[in-house]
């Protein structure tokens, strides 16, 4: 692990459920207490931070303990920043009476597919990009697999797709200019964008495939189901030349000799989570399903957990 502390960001993913926001907080909370300024950044839309650290976490850095800050990105509110950002960008450029027509179309933009994730990544890049400049490390809890591998592929995907506004963009500047101005260069805000927004996707995607700068390590359990998911998206990653290092193997059972107070201890904390459940949800009937000694990936398997479920009915 000493190597992963040598980075200057680190993202942590893995399938939900496996222990990635409390492997990522136990990272940071080490890396703070060898001294390293750090911040946790959860993208989880599911955040938790604030439940594991016993306090408020929200879109401005958080102080969590000695050297230690946190955030939780929404989605939501950055796709909202993200629209008014763009319409921002946007205004001066458009003529008055065409202003409320482009406006409704931003508007209609912002709830199709694949706007949050846009956002969210807009985020992410001003985080990598200037608080490197504050922190010594940042690590990212990011959401289950397939939500982390669409994003960290996204500067490709969005370079690739500015280069093409780019050229779009220039032919249309340079006929303009053969037709009205003599061939001189005309001053175009649009392109002048674009050229801006493409800079800073190289300048993100440059550190993201930077391997002295940054670390991935993927989170799962000794079970089926994550090591099958974990081995895609290890593939899917490698793909998109970010190399995963660092695998955490996390909830593995105890050793034989320390199963007995093990098991105690466990039952014990049951208890006393059963007891809030009882008193927290009064009205809702509860169903109590045993833990297996197998994983569910199997019909059989499932069968078991039919019978239980069918029992505690």
């Amino acid at each position: 692990m000493d190597k992963l502390y040598q980075n200057e960001i680190v993202f942590f993913g893995g399938k939900g459920g496996v222990g990635k926001s409390t492997s990522a907080s136990a990272f940071a909370l080490s890396a703070a207490e060898k001294g390293k300024d750090t911040l946790l950044v959860s993208t989880d839309p599911a955040h938790n931070l604030g439940d594991i650290f016993d306090t408020s976490v929200g879109d401005e850095a958080q102080w969590l303990s000695d050297r230690l800050w946190g955030v939780e990105i929404s989605p939501e509110q950055e796709a909202k920043r993200y629209i008014n950002g763009v319409k921002g960008n946007l205004k001066g450029l458009v003529k008055s009476h065409m202003a409320d027509e482009v406006n409704r179309q931003i508007d209609m933009a912002a709830v199709s597919p694949g706007t949050e994730e846009a956002a969210l990544f807009d985020r992410m890049v001003n985080i990598v990009l200037e608080e490197t400049k504050t922190y010594d490390l940042i690590i990212f809890d990011t959401a289950p697999t397939g939500h982390t591998i669409r994003l960290l592929s996204l500067p490709e995907l969005m370079e690739s797709w500015i280069e093409g506004m780019l050229e779009r963009r220039q032919a249309v500047n340079e006929n303009y200019s053969q037709w009205l101005h003599d061939g001189e260069p005309v001053d175009d805000p649009i392109y002048r964008t674009l050229m801006e927004r493409k800079d800073r996707f190289s300048r993100a995607r440059q550190i993201l495939l930077n391997r002295k700068k940054t670390g991935y390590v993927y989170v799962l359990t000794p079970e089926k189901l994550p090591i099958a998911e974990t081995k895609r998206a290890l593939q899917l990653l490698d793909e998109a030349q970010m190399k995963v290092d660092t695998l955490i193997v996390n909830k593995c059972m105890p050793k034989a000799e320390e199963a007995g107070s093990f098991f105690a201890q466990r039952r014990k904390q049951e208890e006393v989570y059963r007891k809030q459940i009882e008193e927290q949800f009064p009205r809702q009937r509860k169903l109590y399903l045993p833990l297996l000694g197998e994983d569910v990936s199997s019909r059989t398997a499932l069968e078991t957990v039919t019978e239980n479920f069918r029992g505690a009915l």
